[in-house]
């Protein structure tokens, strides 16, 4: 396949809010694409390369002044062949060689493939090819169900994976994934919840209620004596966690998959800031010890469990993980549950998850099946945007620009802007980064790719016209960072508009 089959559907992609007509054009490309080359077509199309970063960025890719090539010949066999010689790129010489193969790659380029080859190298290529419009088109362009693609995709946590599945050996090949011990699995994903009593009536009385810590995601695996620890983004951080390796070591199974949040805590057991528990993730050898609170078990000594309701997942959970299980009320009265709530903040907690018991353990957001309750109502939206301030904080970048996914799109939707919540600290943070991030910039503000998450919280939200969302955030504030979430995590402009 040409190279520039893959640049032309990607600009087909950019240039439509519908994601309908997103869907056809990577369904056409997708159809026209073999075995061979779709897991490396796939990838490219949700921003990333095969290879993970190879040390081509911002200041390598745009100091190439290089004149396009007038005849597109490039095939994506050749490309994918370039970024592989990057790999092991390192020591005396390795910056000159790996120009010398970017110029190579940029001279054989018509103008069109390097303005997306400079967009794929820097992590801009925000196109709204997020991976439900990918399975979409996956499963458009195959014929294959798309919950088997869906499934697929979230047993495999690799869409590139899936996607060579699909076109190599069809429906079958799909539903050949099984959850594999030592592989991480997408992770389900909960939705903001109105009140508590909302959540009741939506999701009936048979439901869990667990309390919300403020930690970070993690999911376990272990057969035998082998264990690994991965994050949200399916990361593995195994190496940087001996104390939760050895945990999970201890436990009375021979294999085991578990859901959970970890975090760090103080001599006097109250959670510690989420940044500390991040920071201790990159830190080998920190102090801080990370204690783990499991919420979901997936496997248990041979058998599956992903299709179980929850209420037979959390009997597993409870046999296998015993205190190390976040303590669940099980089918509560409203007076009951109120009373966990109330409890849940008392202890320094978030807030509660409210779970139906019948839900069986699905990627993503799908439904309403999971939702946390908080005392404010929080959003993690997409930081596009910053200005300067004035006053005391004149030479600091403040005012911020937020957004929302469009879930039909994938692009970013802007609600609101906000500067309150923001500690020197913070301030000094952005002016730092923002500029990593930029896109553009005029007189007052810095405009960012939607690569930042941030925690907003806010009281509520009105109809208004002065943002393209349709809507405006009341009294938003800045409550934190959120490192361990991809921008395809953020929140929707329908989970915004619902809080109205």
């Amino acid at each position: 396949m040409l190279f520039s089959d893959v640049v032309h559907a990607s600009e087909a992609v950019r240039a439509t809010r519908s994601r309908k007509a997103k869907t056809a054009a990577l369904a056409e490309l997708f159809a026209a694409t073999g075995p061979a080359e779709i897991g490396t077509v796939v990838a490219w199309l949700s921003g990333e390369l095969v290879q993970g970063r190879i040390g081509a960025g911002w200041r390598t890719v745009t100091g190439l002044d290089t004149p396009p090539s007038s005849v597109a010949s490039l095939t994506v066999g050749e490309v994918d062949d370039i970024f592989s010689q990057f790999v092991g790129l390192n020591g005396k010489g390795s910056t000159l060689k790996r120009r010398e193969l970017l110029t190579a790659l940029f001279t054989a380029a018509t103008q069109d493939e390097q303005h997306f080859l400079i967009r794929l190298l820097t992590g801009e290529l925000r196109q709204g090819a997020l991976t439900a419009i990918v399975v979409d088109a996956l499963a458009q362009s195959t014929g294959i169900p798309v919950d088997v693609v869906r499934r697929a995709h979230m047993l495999s946590g690799q869409l590139p994976a899936t996607a060579i599945a699909a076109l190599a050996g069809g429906e079958q090949a799909l539903q050949a994934f099984r959850l594999e011990v030592g592989r991480p699995i997408a992770p389900m994903l909960a939705s903001p919840g109105g009140s508590l009593d909302q959540a009741l009536t939506e999701l009936g009385s048979q439901v869990s209620v667990e309390h919300k810590l403020d930690g970070a995601r993690i999911q376990v695996h272990r057969d035998g004596d082998q264990v690994w620890v991965f994050t949200r983004t399916l990361r593995d951080i195994t190496e940087g966690v001996p104390e939760l390796v050895e945990l999970v070591k201890s436990l009375d199974c021979t294999s085991v998959v578990l859901d959970g949040e970890t975090l760090a805590l103080t001599d006097a057991g109250r959670p510690r800031p989420f940044q500390e528990t991040m920071s201790r993730f990159a830190t080998i050898g920190d102090p801080r010890q990370l204690h783990p609170y499991f919420f979901d078990c997936l496997h248990l000594n041979g058998t599956d469990l992903i299709d179980e309701p929850l209420r037979v997942r959390r009997t597993a959970l409870a046999q296998v993980a015993g205190e190390h299980s976040i303590p669940a009320l099980l089918a509560p009265t409203p007076e009951e549950a109120a009373e966990a709530y109330d409890d849940a903040l008392a202890v320094g907690n978030e807030g509660i998850m409210v779970k139906s018991l019948d839900a069986p353990y699905a990627a993503g957001r799908r439904g309403k099946a999971w939702q946390k309750i908080k005392p404010a109502h929080t959003l993690d939206l997409l930081v596009i945007g910053a200005e300067w301030g004035s006053g005391r904080r004149t030479g600091f970048l403040s005012n911020l620009h937020l957004a929302a996914l469009d879930p039909d799109t994938g692009e970013p939707v802007m609600v609101g802007k906000t500067f309150k919540g923001l500690t020197d600290e913070l301030l000094r943070w952005q002016t730092e980064q923002f500029p990593l991030h930029e896109t553009h910039r005029d007189n007052h503000t810095v405009y960012l790719r939607p690569d930042l998450v941030v925690e907003i919280a806010l009281d509520g939200i009105q109809t208004s016209t002065r943002y393209p969302g349709g809507v405006a955030l009341r009294f938003a504030r800045v409550v934190r960072y959120r490192p361990d979430k991809e921008p395809a995590q953020a929140d929707t402009i329908e989970a915004v508009r619902a809080l109205g």
